[in-house]
């Protein structure tokens, strides 16, 4: 899995460039492949493309093109937001970034920088961003315009929320602060924040505060009348030119830009001669307003002069243009190599950068978000198509989750029923929709009827079944479905929503069966959580499993959270907690406890364990302080049926998670069942996790 960090901000105006350009030059002189992700971006003006990204990939030479660089425009993501599409600005935000994540061995990902957003809105874009990423943080923000004690709380608020958002915060950079308070403010977050988060402090440098004539010109939409190479200088400071020559020239300082009608010839010639007198200070340019342009005598004289300044024209009046030049803001752009530089000197000066370049490095994520999980099962699916038989095929759920399996190339499909019913069903559905995709199969009137019937026959003769009795359970589209299984002519079977769970899975404990040393068949849950993805099982199948099927319950939920990207720390969940509690019941989650431990020792595993303590780290450490397991189980093993059935159906209701499953451990091939309550996207997600599963036979 590719490493990567998130640059996050409160606010516009953090200067987080000088950490983009600081962290990018270190990265590439300790890893090969660096990528930039830059999620949600400011919106286009004059078609102009987003600075940001054109500056880290024209200077450190990425190969990213502006479009994989992006995913939304900041009125695209807070329209979406506005109309309750969440959920499709993260999925599309997680396909970009794992498109990058394929190319580069580590990526840089910058935050928004919005304007009139609020810090609010600002942190809470962010975080969800990190979060679902599961990459960690370096906070970035600006003391200018605030006092020392706000500007301290208000950094500690936004790790606070981050930390609310588990999202692991591994630095702040307090930016743009008065040197002199820098020894302060530095001790007072180091105070609040724990030890292990590195705190840096970087003063306000006034070359990068300074805005460049180029940013007066692209800004305002000046004309250059004179000086196009001298465009990168800076302008420290403004007056405007409305008095007489010798009231003007005293309030000239260095870098100053003149601000002046474009026909007053006197100040133009005096503020160039002060720009070239040793008793003045060096002038930044000149802005001449009103439309209003020197004779050609005048541009002649200036022509002609040794040291040019840049010289501007605009058509707006003096006193309009002057309230707009104060507005502009300074930028790094990618031509402007001074500033770039002097940005990364100051980076690599004030930030201990080889203590953040470890942590960098050597982060490792927590789990898995549920949108990261979804996105990684989508995918898998997708990279080697298998082939899913669904024997329900009046159910409209059924033919809603196919179509949108199709629609989005993720599985080849067979569906069981009467072809001409089926197709009406799927058009009522969606008119537009290709029914040919599909592959639609009457189980009576099928080609293979006779063999399936007659290997049915074969295979169960033994317990009494005729040919006549076998064509008779081949007309069941459960029976017939798991024996396009058995028979290669389908990877896998989906089936449950209009079946009991005995009907679903009976044909497949017949003439599927259990793995070699598998002694039952149990399920899991993936259970999306708002912060996580756990495993529950077994909440389908036995009803009270003993010690030993216990333990294979669990050991079989290891390896297939293994399989899914998912580290195993399994609870045996009881109603007491290590050596608390005594009684039959308790004694069995001890003993299959035992066992795992003894059949499989690498495994993670803590039992008998209550609920809290399996999820809850404060309660966890409280009960059970030496355990590797407390307050982050990963999988929860039920003891019984009864309690994880229930348990399972009352998280996804009351908490709104989705419950993917449950997916059948230890057959030999994947027959997966579903609730007859369920929706189209748990089908969906059941058909994904199937497919999945054929691809490791």
């Amino acid at each position: 899995m590719s490493k990567a960090v998130y640059i996050a901000t409160m606010e516009s105006g953090s200067g987080k460039s000088i950490v983009t350009l600081g962290l990018m030059r270190m990265l590439l002189g300790k890893i090969a492949k660096v990528g930039y992700f830059k999620p949600i971006i400011s919106d286009f003006k004059n078609k102009k493309k987003d600075n940001h990204i054109d500056t880290v990939c024209k200077h450190f030479q990425l190969d990213i093109s502006f479009d994989e660089a992006y995913a939304f425009t900041k009125s695209e993501a807070l329209e979406m937001q506005h109309n309750g599409e969440q959920n499709k600005i993260t999925d599309y935000i997680i396909e970009k970034y794992k498109n990058l994540e394929e190319r580069f061995d580590f990526i840089l990902v910058e935050g928004t920088d919005f304007s009139g957003e609020g810090t609010a809105t600002e942190l809470k874009i962010n975080s969800d961003i990190a979060k679902n990423l599961g990459i960690p943080a370096i906070i970035v923000e600006s003391g200018s315009g605030k006092s020392m004690e706000d500007f301290v709380n208000n950094m500690y608020a936004a790790y606070d929320l981050f930390k609310e958002r588990e999202v692991e915060v591994l630095a702040v950079i307090a930016n743009k602060i008065q040197e002199k308070n820098s020894s302060w403010i530095y001790k007072e977050l180091r105070k609040k924040l724990p030890k292990h988060i590195l705190v840096n402090t970087i003063p306000t440098i006034a070359h990068l505060i300074n805005p460049t004539i180029k940013e007066l010109k692209d800004t305002l939409g000046a004309d250059v009348l004179i000086g196009k190479d001298r465009l990168h200088l800076e302008i420290g400071n403004f007056v405007v030119g409305a008095m007489q020559l010798h009231n003007y020239l005293p309030r000239l300082k260095e870098n100053t830009l003149m601000v002046a009608p474009g026909d007053r010839s006197d100040l133009i010639l005096g503020a160039l001669q002060a720009h070239i007198s040793d008793n003045y200070p060096r002038l930044a340019g000149i802005l001449l307003t009103g439309g209003l342009i020197p004779e050609p005598a005048i541009i002649k004289l200036i022509d002609g002069l040794d040291h040019k300044i840049p010289i501007l024209t605009i058509n707006e009046g003096t006193y309009k243009v002057a309230n707009a030049v104060s507005e502009v803001k300074p930028k790094i752009y990618a031509g402007n190599t001074r500033k770039i530089n002097l940005s990364i000197q100051a980076f690599e000066k004030y930030v201990a950068v080889d203590e953040l370049a470890d942590k960098l490095i050597t982060f490792e994520g927590k789990g898995i978000t549920p949108r990261m999980f979804q996105y990684n099962l989508l995918k898998r699916a997708k990279k080697e198509q298998k082939h899913i038989v669904l024997p329900e095929g009046k159910d409209e759920r059924i033919l809603s989750a196919a179509i949108r399996l199709i629609n989005q190339n993720v599985v080849k499909l067979t569906i069981l029923g009467d072809k001409k019913k089926v197709k009406d069903r799927l058009k009522k559905i969606d008119f537009d929709f290709d029914t040919t995709k599909i592959s639609i199969i009457n189980p009576a009137t099928s080609s293979q009827f006779k063999d399936y019937a007659k290997t049915y026959y074969e295979l169960r003769k033994h317990k009494g079944i005729n040919l006549a009795m076998a064509e008779d359970k081949m007309e069941d589209v459960s029976y017939f479905g798991t024996m396009m299984v058995y028979k290669n002519h389908a990877d896998g079977m989906v089936s449950g929503a209009a079946h009991t769970t005995q009907h679903t899975i009976l044909p497949a404990l017949q003439f599927i069966k259990t793995k070699p040393n598998t002694s039952i068949v149990s399920s899991i849950f993936f259970m999306c959580l708002e912060d996580r993805v756990s495993v529950y099982g077994d909440c389908a199948i036995n009803p009270n499993p003993n010690a030993e099927q216990l333990a294979e319950i669990a050991i079989e939920a290891a390896a297939a959270s293994t399989a899914f990207g998912i580290e195993p720390k399994i609870a045996m969940l009881s109603y007491s907690s290590g050596n608390s509690g005594i009684g039959e019941d308790v004694e069995k989650v001890r003993k299959a406890t035992a066992i795992v431990k003894a059949k499989q020792p690498q495994l993670k595993i803590e039992g008998p364990i209550q609920y809290d303590a399996a999820v809850d780290m404060k309660v966890g450490k409280s009960k059970l302080p030496d355990s590797e397991v407390a307050g982050e189980a990963s999988i929860l093993i039920f003891p019984d049926l009864n309690t994880g059935n229930n348990t399972y159906k009352a998280v996804q209701r009351e908490t709104g998670a989705l419950a993917i499953g449950p997916m059948l451990l230890g057959l030999n091939k994947p027959i997966n069942d579903l609730s007859r309550g369920c929706t189209t996207d748990d089908i969906f997600n059941t058909v994904i996790i199937t497919a999945i599963q054929a691809q490791e036979i």
